[in-house]
């Protein structure tokens, strides 16, 4: 069997933090978007549990908002954007920051695949998902690298409660044509249970609100404004065992994502009109240009709980294997390849985790703890990006929380790492003019060692007072330079630049301070989060007037970064049934060195507002927890730019949803039905996403969507 292509396998678990957290994640008392705060003592415990800005995602929400991939579920969230590459695919970003400056982590352990890639999405089954964990600011004392903006934390904690229970979802979107499946079951008998997921979703090309696109010199024209070869599928399945008894609790965890989707050709360097390829002959067509990911994850969680200790421990494979296939192209001094195989990566990571929880006086709670992962990425292909490489990296923190009241809390923590980085040799497969009459196998990349280190800290307060919460956070996190960043030198194609890596590269260092205000009454709850953040020495990919191969040259370089902006959230209750929300984000980025001064950064989303309301008639024909909901999405323009980025204009959305649970009475056990409707962008405006990927060609962001999710819980 073809592995790529073959049926994702089920699976053996893992498990994620303790058996509280377990628990937390079915009750009541997680925070929601919906709900920005619970009532009570449950309100207040999460309030003070960290003094940086935490939000815990509900499951419920993950489905309310279905749209198409998680990060774009989770772009209603004030701070966070979904960079979005076609309709099912997207990758995350925290206040402006995504890729290898921001951390995936599932159950604990961070997510590795492709980070750096800027044309594919997180290879994950959010149905197979409990809640979500969102920690915004400096996140490098528990994680180590990459943290610097923040930690989004996917769980799937739950522990079925009964001998036999699950779920089917059926779900479907209009603008793609999506149609999709996902089942989950449990069961626990005694202290071993288990818990299954599968998921099937495949999707057509999806549709824009034009009838063309530029490109260069001509218009390309769209059948029945469909962006040709953007169609996809995903074939995802996982396995959860465990055993909990007593003091003692262990769980093994195997997954298998596996997603194949198109690139809409003119935005990988094909030119259309020259290949024999008929786009628009079936809108399901998965044609060259495409994609297609396997991500392999084998995981177990163990913990043991002493008297005044808790042990606990995490312990991960991962096998990331991508592959990018493309039609055979002569470029530059490069022939036409021998086949379509134009990038494969095969990226093997091993990584544990080893923590302990003590008190001390019962007012510290220490939290000390050790990381190690080590990883080694393979690549092959007639089309050159990175080298091959292999990291290994340690880390020890200790981190104390000082209950100095009931009322105040102060916390802080210290951790140390050290990552090697080794890069191997590349010589292009064929022969490129030296300028001096002879030709050789160019080498792109050269041998490479290098080691880096870091000492990371944070110092945070919590403060409650009556119907204020204050929190206040100041951390330093650190990145280690990635291997394109230090070892590229070749022709991007895929977004038409040239691109050379620096050798030299420091760690990139962030310093950033976090706040957080929220007032609450009984009627109204506002939170208000400011930052502020500093880079002396951000790593960046600076535009030259060079030129090579007909295409400009970019090379990475480091520069001082200064960045400040806030969210806010507001929930007004005019009457128990209705509900008035407004939610909205600034971020404000300036280069204060090199050759950008003055200058904003990459891909920086503007300022955007979202006011909505909320009816909850608790009538008969509602149900206890059905709804109406319409909200109004206003995005600034975004002037702010880095040549040669293009501004983008601003823009306003209409979206809709309802929901409600149906409880079936004439079966046994009264199962439940609940429904979920969407309707985005219903005046179908065509509108630019600043931190889209297809933005780059003008391409503008889907139309009119409906959605409907059916969920049967048994």
């Amino acid at each position: 069997m073809n592995r790529i292509e073959g049926v994702n396998i089920l699976i053996l678990t893992m498990f994620t933090l303790s058996v509280n957290a377990f628990a937390q994640s079915r009750s009541d008392t997680i925070v929601s978007l919906e709900e920005v705060v619970v009532e009570g003592n449950s309100r207040r415990a999460i309030l003070m549990k960290s003094p940086q800005n935490v939000m815990q995602i509900r499951q419920s929400f993950l489905k309310q908002n279905f749209a198409g991939s998680l990060m774009q579920s989770l772009e209603k969230i004030p701070g966070i954007q979904a960079m979005s590459i076609g309709s099912g695919q997207s990758k995350p970003a925290i206040r402006g920051l995504g890729f290898n400056r921001m951390l995936v982590a599932e159950n604990g352990v961070k997510h590795e695949g492709q980070q750096w890639g800027d044309d594919h999405g997180l290879e994950i089954d959010q149905f197979a998902l409990d809640n979500v964990e969102i920690v915004k600011g400096a996140g490098a004392l528990h994680y180590g690298s990459d943290a610097i903006s923040g930690v989004i934390n996917l769980k799937s904690a739950y522990i079925p409660q009964q001998n036999f229970e699950g779920e089917i979802n059926l779900f479907g979107r209009t603008n793609n044509e999506s149609a999709g499946l996902s089942a989950r079951m449990g069961g626990r008998k005694n202290g071993f249970w288990y818990k299954a997921n599968l998921t099937l979703v495949d999707y057509a090309d999806y549709q824009i609100p034009a009838d063309s696109i530029p490109y260069y010199s001509y218009y390309i024209k769209l059948k029945k404004r469909r962006l040709r070869n953007t169609a996809g599928k995903e074939r995802n399945g996982g396995l959860h065992v465990g055993y909990l008894s007593g003091r003692f609790l262990t769980t093994f965890y195997l997954s298998d994502i596996y997603a194949k989707s198109g690139f809409f050709a003119n935005a990988h360097g094909l030119e259309v009109r020259l290949s024999e390829i008929d786009y628009d002959r079936r809108r399901r067509d998965i044609d060259l240009p495409y994609h297609a990911v396997n991500h392999v994850k084998a995981m177990n969680h163990t913990k043991y709980q002493f008297d005044n200790m808790t042990v606990e421990g995490d312990f991960a494979f991962q096998n990331n294997f991508r592959q990018e296939f493309s039609e055979p192209v002569s470029h530059g001094y490069m022939p036409t390849p021998p086949n379509t195989l134009e990038r494969q990566y095969n990226k093997h990571t091993f990584t544990a985790n080893l923590c302990a929880k003590f008190s001390l006086a019962e007012k510290h709670h220490i939290h000390a703890g050790f990381n190690g992962e080590y990883q080694n990425n393979r690549r092959s292909g007639w089309g050159f990006i990175i080298p091959d490489f292999r990291t290994a990296a340690l880390g020890a923190y200790v981190f104390d929380k000082w209950e100095i009241s009931e009322n105040l809390i102060v916390s802080g923590g210290v951790r140390l790492d050290y990552i090697l980085t080794e890069i191997d040799e590349y010589r292009d497969w064929y022969k490129t003019p030296d300028g001096n009459g002879k030709e050789d196998y160019k080498i792109r990349s050269e041998k490479l060692k290098r080691k880096f280190n870091s000492i990371t800290y944070s110092l945070g307060v919590n403060y409650d007072l009556n119907n204020w919460n204050f929190k206040a956070n100041f951390g330093k996190s650190f990145r280690a330079p990635i291997p394109k960043e230090l070892g590229s030198d070749g022709v991007n194609y895929h977004i038409f630049r040239y691109e050379k890596g620096n050798t030299g590269l420091q760690p990139e260092e962030s310093y950033q301070w976090d706040a957080g205000v929220n007032w609450h009454n009984e009627k109204l709850d506002i939170q208000v989060e400011p930052f502020v953040n500093f880079f002396p020495n951000y790593i960046y990919l600076n535009p030259t007037s060079e030129y090579y191969e007909g295409l400009q040259k970019y090379y990475y370089t480091q520069t001082r970064v200064f960045r400040q902006g806030f969210e806010c959230n507001a929930n007004y209750k005019i009457i128990s049934q209705l509900e008035l929300k407004l939610s909205g984000d600034y971020l404000y980025a300036r280069q204060l060195s090199g050759d950008k001064r003055g200058y904003s950064l990459p891909f920086t989303p503007p300022a955007s507002a979202t006011f909505g309301v909320k009816y909850s008639p608790q009538t008969k024909w509602s149900g206890k927890d059905g709804f109406i909901s319409m909200d109004y999405r206003a995005v600034a323009p975004q002037n702010e730019i880095v040549p040669p980025e293009n501004t983008t204009p601003g823009y306003g959305l209409v979206n809709a949803a309802a929901g409600r649970t149906f409880v079936l009475k004439a079966w046994k056990h009264h199962p439940l039905l609940k429904m979920s409707l969407q309707a985005n962008n219903l005046l179908n405006k065509r509108y630019y996403n600043h931190t889209s990927f297809y933005r780059l060609i003008d391409v503008p962001e889907a139309g009119r969507n409906f959605s409907i999710l059916l969920g049967f819980n048994f």
